[in-house]
């Protein structure tokens, strides 16, 4: 199945306020690409928590400086994504690109679908996630960037696709 992985980070968690994107990534057979976020100006009074800094490593002052805007952000992951579809593993994504399309003045092309539609779709079993998950940790140890976690959630939904199919093969062999 052609798929991409996409994962935000944010300025705080929504039960901490009104949040917004500060980073996104995609991540697909290509590789993995990411963009910092520069905030649109309608989010300048929205929250932001030491804890989104200290986590993510990402300070307010950096977004200013390195962030693209919301529209270049969509504008690029779209040409990336090129009709593929788009899996997360949270469904507070969608709330995050929502929010990045709203302000960039796109409809979005894809919805963000959550990472067990494909899970469920695949048939996959218990061993077969515990299998997948092993191999995406060894393959992508770092985590709590965007960058890291979409790349950390293709590798285990292609490991796991591969492993079904190959279960799959072997059981259509005997």
């Amino acid at each position: 199945m052609d798929f991409v992985a996409i994962d935000f980070e944010a300025s705080c968690l929504p039960r901490h306020g009104r949040s917004f994107p500060i980073e996104v990534a995609i991540s697909g057979p290509e590789g993995t690409r990411s963009w910092l976020i520069r905030p649109h100006a309608s989010w300048r009074d929205w929250d932001w928590t030491e804890e989104a800094t200290r986590r993510h490593c990402i300070s307010a002052d950096e977004l200013d400086r390195k962030g693209v805007s919301p529209r270049q952000v969509v504008q690029e992951i779209t040409k990336a994504v090129c009709g593929r579809r788009l899996f997360a593993d949270s469904t507070i994504d969608a709330i995050w690109w929502a929010t990045l399309h709203a302000d960039a003045g796109i409809d979005p092309l894809a919805p963000i679908e959550h990472a067990s539609l494909l899970v469920d779709a695949l048939g996959a079993g218990s061993g077969e996630i515990a299998a997948a998950k092993k191999v995406a940790d060894c393959r992508c140890p770092g985590r709590h960037r965007a960058g890291p976690d979409a790349a950390w959630l293709w590798q285990l939904l292609s490991e796991l696709e591969r492993i079904v199919l190959a279960r799959s093969e072997l059981r259509r062999a005997a």
